[in-house]
């Protein structure tokens, strides 16, 4: 864990650079349609260097976490260019350091791929959600077409190597799995970008 920190902290300062090719592209306005969904008290997790910050309504009281100091850091700079009121914390996805029934929503957006246990991590957001809380995932999955599967499994030994960042899953039966209930599901670009929201029962 301490050596994808390090990864992370180091990739920080090129990260907002990298990505904006692929959100172009690939994840489209997917940031937005999350971010628009987002009420109360929310919690985002894998915040990064906060992309999402210029996307959350006016009225929610936002908290986000990344295990990246070195991420932390650019989405403190993003926070107060913008003026957004955020609290941001050094946290473990897979152990967050919230009491049960903490947040309204939690968000996760291009986040999940790059957690070790995504299975843990889902269960940590569930647990913090009060009843009737929504959870709002933004991700990229593995397609249901063999060989674009097939091409992402050979960058994913790539991926998993440098950054810890799986191509093939996919978030949704794990979702199910934790209790939560699909509300609203789009699966993109030939099945490689799934966003969706849920809810606790």
């Amino acid at each position: 864990m301490a050596d994808l920190r390090g990864k992370w902290d180091e990739y920080a300062k090129r990260y907002d650079r990298d990505i904006r090719f692929f959100e172009r592209v690939q994840f489209a306005d997917g940031r937005r349609w999350v971010c628009e969904q987002a009420t109360g008290d929310v919690l985002e997790v894998a915040i990064g260097t906060g992309r999402n910050l210029p996307h959350y309504p006016p009225g929610v009281r936002l908290t986000g976490v990344d295990f990246s100091p070195g991420m932390l850091a650019q989405a403190t700079e993003r926070a107060r260019a913008l003026g957004r009121e955020v609290t941001l914390r050094e946290a473990d996805a897979q152990a967050l350091p919230f009491p049960d029934a903490a947040f309204d929503t939690v968000v996760c957006t291009l986040g999940l791929c790059g957690i070790p246990d995504e299975r843990r991590a889902i269960a940590e957001m569930h647990r913090v959600l009060r009843p009737g809380g929504t959870l709002l995932l933004l991700d990229h999955v593995g397609s249901h077409h063999k060989p674009i599967w097939l091409v992402q499994r050979l960058v994913e030994k790539l991926t998993v190597r440098m950054m810890g960042d799986y191509q093939t899953r996919r978030p949704l039966p794990l979702v199910e799995e934790a209790g939560f209930t699909v509300v609203r599901q789009e699966r993109l670009k030939a099945g490689t970008v799934e966003r969706l929201a849920a809810r606790k029962a």
